[in-house]
This record gives C-alpha cells, structure tokens and sequence, in this order.
C-alpha cells in the first residue's frame, strides 16, 4: 500500500460526497471536515491529502478503505514557523558554519598530516614537488568545491546525505528498488525538484525493467555504506597515530613502539566517551578545528615567504602534465599518496543531515578550502628547499619556535577528525537498521534536540576493537595511508556513480551536462583508483576485507529478511479461514487488547493462526500492526497511522510508518495511545458508509449519527472495555527450516549466516521497547 492513495481512490471520494465536498475543506490538514475525519479537537484524523502540500497546492479530498490519522497538531505539514531574515538569518548559517568545523571537517583539514609521509618519492626535485601540489590543488578544486559543494549537497534525501540518501532519493522517483521493497517506498516528491512530467528515459526503463541491474546498484549502495564504515576505522587510527608521530621527530629516544602504545591509549580512550553522546563533548571541537585551520596556514605563509615564494603558480595545469611526462609510471603510482589531500570530503555530503548546505559551503569554501591550499603550499615550499624530508612533511615544516604548540594543536584536532567519522559510522549503521539492512543493535540517542547525535554500543565497541588493531598491527602511518586510499577513492567513486543516475532520473539534467559530470570525474577518480589498487598487498587489502564482512552480513540480513515476508505473504490468512479458525468451539475470545506485530501489509499473518491454534483463545480485540520503514529520513506524524477494518469483528489492521531518522518507542512516546484512537476513528469513520452518499457532516453532526448505529457504539465499547482489560504484545520469532531441494545459497546465507546473525541481534522486545509483562514472543518454523 502507498503512503501517496490513487487517483481512483479520490474519484471514489468525490462519487462519495460530491464534487463541491472538497471545496469546502479547509487548507490546514488538521482543519479539514469531512464526514469520517475531525472527530475531536484531541483527535485529529486525515482522510485527506494535500498533494505536493511542500509548496501549499489544493488539497484533493478523497475516502478509502485506509485513513490516515494522526494527533492534531498546531502547524501545517510543514510548519507555520517563519524562518529567519535578513541580517538574522545569516547569522545563524555563520554560526551553524562554526559548528561544522568540529563535526564534518576535521578529516579533510588534517589532512597535511599524512599525505607527504604516505607517498613512495624517491630523490624528489623542484618539478616534482610543483607537480604534486598542482595535482593536489586541482583535487581539492575539482572534487571538494565543484562535486560536493556545487553538486552532491543539492542530492539530498529531505536533508540527509550519502550514499544510502542517495539511494534512497532514486527509489522514490523510479521503481530501481528490489520487488519487496516497493512497500516501503515513500512516493512523495521532493519540494524543491521539478514536478514536471517527462517521459522516463531509457536509463529508466532498463533499472525498472532488470532485476539484475536494481541489485548491482543495491550492492553499490551497500558497498559505499561498508567503505564509509571502514573509513570510521582508519581515519582514527591514521589521524592520530600521524599526529603522535611528532612525538618521535622532536624526541629521538621516543620509539615507535612508544608512539604506537600512545596512539592506541588515546583511541581506546576516544571510544570510552562515546557513551557520554557527542552534545556533551562536542563544545571542544569547533575551538579546535578553528584554531587548526588558522594556525597552518599561517605557518603555511610564512614558509612560503621563507622558502618558495613562487609556490603557488602551481595552480598552473602545465606541471601536472608535465609531472606525468616526467616520471611516468613512477608519477601514476604517487597518485596513491596523493588522493589522500581529498580525504574527509565525503563527509561534508555524510553529515548533511547535521547542519544546513549554505553552512558547509560557508564553512568549507571561506575557511577548509584556503586554509588547505595555503598548507600545502607552505609544506611544498618547505620541500623545494629541504627534498628528502618528505617522509615526515608537516612537522619539518614547522618553525621551531612553535613546534610544541603546533604539537598539541594537531594532536587535538587528529581526535576531533576521528570524531566526525565515528559519529557518521553510527548514523549511517542507524540508517541500515530502520531500513533493514543490518541486525538489529542498540541505539541510544545522546540528545533531546538532534535526533541524528545518537550511540550505539555495539558498533562502537566493534570500532575500537579494529581500530586498535589496525593500530598495533600495520606499527607505521605508511601502510595506513595505502589502505586509507582505497577507502577514500571508492566512496568517492559511488558516489560518483549514484550521482550520475539523480542527475539523470531526479533531475532530469540535460544529456551534455551528465556526460561531461560523469566523464570527467569518473575519468579522474577512475585514474586514482587504478592507482590506489596496487597498493592493495601493501595494506590496501584492509579496507576490501572490512567491507566484504559488513556486506556480507548486510545482505545476509536483508535477504533473510526478505524471505521471511515473502513466507508471510504466501502463508497469510484470508477472512475465510479466519472465520473457520475462531468459530471452533474450542477457541475463545477473552477479554483484553492484543498486538500483533507483522511484516507484510495486507491479510493476517500466519503467527496469528499458529498463536490461536496453540494458545486456544483470541483477545477480544486484535490490532494487527506492521511497522513501515520508508526510505526517507522522518515522517510527518499527520502521516504516521494508517487503518483498516479486516472484515471480522474485533480485528483491524494498523500501519505504522517511520523514516530512518524517527525513533520508536511501544512504552513510550503515547505508541498505544495513538493507535487506539486511530482505531476508535477508523469505527466512527465507518458511519460515513451508512448515510447518504450526498451528505456532507460536520462534527456535530457525525457525533450524532454515531448513536443511530448500535454496530459502531458496540464497536467503540468492545475497544474501551479492552483497552481496560490489558494490552498484549505479540511478536513472533521465526526460524528457518531448509529443505532438501534449496540450493547451496541459501543453504549458506539463509542456514547459517542469518541464523547466527537471528540468533544474536537484540530481541524484538530491546527494539520495540516493549513492556516487559505484558510481551509475548512466539516461536514459529518458515519451511523453504
């Protein structure tokens, strides 16, 4: 079922009530009157709709089978509130600008630390070093300014960035998603695209048409979400051993088993505070980052006035042709060292749902982007004049005068740049779970203001683990930034990638602009990866073991998953054998209120007919919930319920819908309370099919016709006096039993990964946050 009803369903509506009814409508959604909504002031219903409501359209008024209700609120679909103004609003970006310097950049502007000690030179000279900066500098220009600041920022997901944003926003414009996951998919348009109607492009209609082709882009997104896990490993372990290494450099006695040792203290106590949430620790962050990003630059200038004034006519493309010219194969290899200056980029597009786009075009355009470029100049400059100190090039580059502060100062801002990315891993693994994607874990959110700063300590724990063990296994920074390229240059390139198809399917761009995007960065990153690849024995390997472990276990879960609604859908119960079942003499309906909670959307599931077959007895009332995740980052609590009579007295259907950003709580947040109203709505709603077709009811007047029906105020009684009685959650616990015509496949996904993977998530009851006495879990074999 769609969240977005059929035109048919509000033809029905106008056959139903007139064509003049929804003329009558107010435009507010909680306003409306209608004979089967607006019951009350405490509870608001919506049977109606307003279509592309982001930019205040006419409201199509239509009734169906599904109602949508919700709890009356005093703001439109998107708010009454006035945003800022003038002087005001360009504050609060300024601000939100500050605050990203200690969230999303501090990867990329720690950069300099590591990209010189990571490149393989050998007897460098001045032409090198020129055409090294130059193709870091047209990097930084190309990749960071035009893709993620001019482009990528505008790909969002209603906010959210990367890959599974993107991936996200493309299953909601064309059906590219797997066959299973059309029910989750949110068909509203985004506000700020073209609502245009264009005939599909062939690009389209070959995604639509090959399933082949929706799982290789699955894969892809599941891939880009795996690097980007591994990139919480490795940017720690790479930011703050490089960092560390300072230590050595002053201090020759200083060994690097010494630095390694402290190195893996800091991180493991890095990790430690993550319990606390990042709001309590993050106030450090941005003073930091803001005196990392002026303080390098300025020694950058001033080793440019010292050493190599004529430094920056790198920007010049002429020496990195003339590079490549020069060293050849020697040159292509270097790139591996080189794709490093660009590290941290993704995050900017990561971390959108943080903060505002016009704050990190701010922030990384007035202060990230110079600050980067004077840096590397001043360390090429430092280079030109002392060419074999490469393998250490920021501290040698450092005055004396100001080694020590420059010490801390990196020191600081190496753990805030491993903040940023740890906190990126816990969202993005949050995304996959409400999206099904990966076993359910706990997540704890840090915050009662932002519901992106969450916890989760399952993950954080695995982090450290590796972490540590990067640390204390690769001993050097070399062979970290060989497999933390690999890392960087592969989100990228997914990037790439899903980008091209919004350009084309979202967008709608013109055919020359996309060919030209996609030529030219998937040609550049396309020549950094061939590069990175062959530093694949050296430690390039890690980043591909890392993320062939995630995406084994992704897609393990998810096909499990799969199966297991499949089963549901072909095992459900039709009204027939419902009837059957619970007119057994045997079978009684006691008192109370029962949930049962399903994952397919339409008739009962077969955990209803396994529980009254081996319990004996039926709850008075049963509520049949399946809770929906659409790949969309929050949903408006107007469309949150959606309602349904089974056709058998006392049994109702109820969709519950929640984005990837929206946190659920049974005990909590009035969950019951909620759904029972929805429910004693959908009853009253059901006068509307018992008058006249022509008749259009106030509230007062639907209040009335209400008591003309002995069915309704029976059904409204039966559910209060429930509701009194107790409330009964229900949830199965399926187990897979494989049969002996099932291929090695799913013997080996299905049989033994998911097993495990079942077996060790958290339990329903942890997620649901269910009331412990009054939860049910029932065990139930999926033969296949």
């Amino acid at each position: 079922m769609s969240a977005i009803l059929e035109e048919k369903d509000v033809e029905a509506g106008e056959s139903r009530f007139g064509k003049e009814a929804p003329k009558l409508c107010s435009k507010r959604p909680h306003e409306i009157l209608l004979c089967e909504m607006n019951m009350s002031n405490d509870i608001g219903g919506s049977a109606a709709m307003e279509e592309d409501g982001a930019e205040g359209g006419d409201m199509k008024t239509f009734i169906s089978n599904y109602h949508e209700v919700s709890c009356v609120t005093d703001v439109c679909e998107n708010g009454d509130k006035e945003k800022p103004e003038g002087s005001e609003s360009r504050w609060k970006e300024v601000v939100l600008a500050y605050q990203t310097l200690g969230v999303v950049f501090g990867g990329l502007a720690t950069s300099p630390l590591y990209v010189y000690p990571s490149m393989n030179l050998k007897s460098p000279d001045e032409e090198d070093y020129l055409g090294i900066l130059s193709l870091m500098l047209w990097t930084l220009s190309m990749i960071g300014v035009v893709k993620y600041v001019c482009l990528a920022l505008r790909a969002d997901d209603r906010g959210e960035g990367g890959t599974f944003a993107l991936y996200s926003l493309l299953c909601r414009h064309a059906k590219v998603g797997q066959q299973f996951e059309r029910h989750f998919e949110s068909e509203e348009k985004l506000s700020h695209l073209s609502k245009s109607s264009h005939p599909h492009s062939s690009i389209v209609h070959f995604f639509e048409g090959s399933i082949i082709a929706k799982r290789v882009l699955l894969f892809i997104a599941m891939l880009g979400t795996c690097m980007l896990i591994g990139d919480g490993i490795l940017t720690p372990a790479i930011s703050v051993l490089s960092a560390m290494q300072g230590l050595s450099n002053a201090c020759p006695a200083i060994s690097q088993n010494a630095v390694v040792a402290l190195s893996a203290g800091t991180l493991f106590m890095l990790f430690l505070v993550q319990r606390f949430g990042t709001s309590r620790v993050s106030f450090l962050f941005s003073p930091i980052m803001l005196a990392w990003v002026i303080t390098t630059p300025l020694v950058g200038v001033y080793s440019i006035i010292v050493h190599y004034q004529g430094v920056l006519k790198a920007f010049s493309p002429y020496y990195i042709f003339h590079f490549f010219s020069k060293n050849g194969k020697e040159g292509w290899l270097m790139l591996a060292g080189a794709v490093l200056c660009i590290t941290g980029a993704e995050a900017m597009f990561a971390d959108l749902g943080h903060f505002s786009k016009a704050s990190i075009q701010i922030a990384f355009l007035c202060t990230v982007y110079p600050s980067l470029i004077l840096t590397y100049a001043g360390q090429t400059a430092y280079l030109i004049k002392n060419p074999q100190d490469h393998a250490d090039g920021f501290y040698k580059f450092v005055p004396n005068a100001v080694y020590w502060p420059m010490f801390v100062v990196s020191t600081l801002a190496a753990i805030v740049a491993s903040q940023s990315l740890i906190s990126a891993s816990f969202s993005v693994i949050k995304q996959s779970v409400a999206l099904d994607y990966f076993p359910r874990v706990k997540l704890v959110h840090t915050s009662q203001y932002k519901e992106g700063q969450i916890y989760c300590p399952e993950i954080n724990y695995i982090l450290m683990f590796l972490c540590l063990a990067v640390i204390l296994g690769f001993h050097s920074g070399n062979q970290l930034g060989n497999a933390f390229g690999v890392v960087v240059i592969m989100v990228m390139l997914i990037t790439t990638v899903l980008l091209t198809l919004v350009m084309i399917i979202v967008w709608k761009a013109p055919l020359p602009v996309v060919l030209v995007f996609c030529a030219c960065f998937s040609i550049m990153e396309g020549i950094y990866l061939s590069s990175v690849l062959t530093k694949v024995p050296q430690g390039g390997w890690l980043p591909f073991a890392v993320s062939i472990v995630f995406a084994v276990i992704m897609i393990s879960w998810n096909y499990g998953r799969q199966k297991e609604i499949e089963y549901e859908v072909k095992n459900n119960i039709d009204l027939d054998s419902l009837d059957t079942l619970l007119s057994d003499q045997g079978i009684q309906r006691v008192p109370g209120l029962c949930f049962f909670y399903s994952h397919i959307l339409h008739g009962v599931p077969p955990i209803v007919g396994h529980y009254v077959k081996n319990v004996g007895s039926l709850h008075k009332v049963v509520v049949i919930i399946t809770l929906r995740y659409v790949p969309v980052k929050t949903i408006l609590p107007e469309k949150r319920f959606l309602v349904d009579g089974l056709g058998y007295k006392g049994v109702y259907r109820c969709i519950a819908q929640y984005g990837y950003s929206d946190s659920f709580s049974i005990e909590g947040d009035g969950f019951m309370d909620q759904v029972i109203n929805s429910v004693e709505l959908y009853i009253k709603s059901s006068v509307g099919e018992q008058v006249d077709k022509s008749t259009y009811l106030s509230n007062l007047a639907l209040e009335n016709s209400i008591s003309s029906f002995p069915s309704v105020q029976e059904n409204i009684s039966d559910l209060e006096n429930a509701k009194r009685a107790g409330v009964v959650h229900v949830v199965g616990k399926a187990r897979f039993q494989i049969g002996k015509g099932i291929g090695w496949f799913d013997r080996i996904l299905l049989g033994k990964i998911y097993k495990v993977l079942h077996r060790n998530c958290r339990s329903s009851m942890a997620v649901f946050k269910v009331p412990p006495r009054s939860y049910v879990e029932i065990g139930m074999i999926y033969e296949i």
